[in-house]
């Protein structure tokens, strides 16, 4: 299966979360048939944990702060959920 990504939008939903002065922390992106798209944002952990359920395979891009007082600094993730309910990817051989 090919996959494509809506660069333009997934973009803008990156530099959300890597703007320090933006709230959001927190991307999901989901496939829409095909594509690649983003999905929720959200301030808190939560928001993510709470989009984490049986039956769906989601990226998320995260901000961590960490740090004490003196030198906070941001660090980022990219996660990938698959949940047990769903089923793997078509692979294609390379041969």
């Amino acid at each position: 299966m090919t996959t494509k990504l809506h660069k333009e939008a997934c973009r803008a939903a990156y530099n959300l979360v890597r703007d320090d002065c933006s709230a959001v922390i927190c991307v999901t992106f989901k496939y829409d048939g095909s594509t690649t798209v983003p999905s929720k944002q959200g301030a808190e952990y939560q928001h993510f944990i709470q989009q984490c359920t049986d039956d769906v395979r989601l990226f998320a891009f995260m901000r961590f702060t960490t740090g004490d007082a003196m030198s906070k600094r941001s660090k980022f993730a990219l996660i990938h959920q698959q949940a047990a309910g769903c089923q793997n990817w078509d692979r294609e051989d390379p041969d």
